[in-house]
């Protein structure tokens, strides 16, 4: 066999298949997209987005991301019965992919939808947490565009043009990490189904990193030492 026997005379991958999107009925994609996650908000800058939120209703809905780690629609999803005061906890009956699971939530956040629900919800025939509070709608369920109507004016008034609930819900995850949470136990508050959806989506400030290596380090030169 010569060399030039070994030349393939075409490429033979199909044309455009490295640039298909996922879920396609052709096949899965050779190149994978990288994932990019948003930034991580600062402590001024939380701050700001609670002090720019106007309503009890808002500033829980907020909280529900910021210090629960809820998604998007398992905020909009939660019902009356979903929460356990006494507990400090939440069941999430609509999570990502029809899973549930029950999680706690700082007193903040019960604090904050204790005063929604005396001052501002209206009287309404379902149980539904997250209602409308103005309007011809008034006391219906919050829904999907109207939560983003209301980090719209968040996004104004602070000038953070990059907040999403998922950038909140993001810094929860990430911060809880920092402050020592077991990766597992993270997993568990995000409602990850894979340990691995966990350790992409949590990246780590430096100064964790150096903290947890410094740590380390020192014990394994007490070690030496002690030879």
């Amino acid at each position: 066999m010569t060399r030039d026997d070994l030349v393939i005379g075409r490429n033979p991958v199909p044309t455009g298949l490295a640039n298909r999107r996922r879920g396609s009925k052709r096949g899965a994609p050779l190149l994978r997209t990288p994932r990019t996650l948003p930034r991580v908000l600062g402590p001024a800058e939380v701050e700001a987005v609670l002090g720019a939120l106007n309503t009890a209703r808002n500033r829980a809905m907020v909280l529900a991301m910021l210090l629960g780690g809820l998604r998007r629609c398992e905020v909009l999803g939660l019902r009356l019965g979903d929460l356990s005061p006494g507990e400090r906890r939440v069941f999430i009956s609509e999570g990502k992919g029809g899973h549930q699971r029950l999680i706690p939530i700082s007193a903040q956040f019960f604090t904050a939808v204790g005063d929604y629900l005396d001052r501002e919800r209206p009287a309404v025939d379902h149980d539904q947490l997250f209602v409308v509070l103005r309007g011809p709608t008034r006391g219906r369920p919050l829904s999907a565009a109207g939560l983003d109507e209301i980090l719209d004016g968040v996004r104004r008034r602070t000038g953070l043009p990059r907040l999403t609930c998922h950038q909140l819900r993001h810094t929860c995850l990430t911060r809880l990490r920092e402050a020592g949470m077991a990766l597992e136990a993270v997993q568990a508050q995000a409602g990850h189904r894979s340990i691995e959806s966990t350790r992409v989506y949590i990246h780590l400030a430096n100064t964790w990193l150096v903290k947890q290596y410094m740590e380390a380090a020192d014990a394994i030169d007490a070690d030496r030492r002690n030879v």
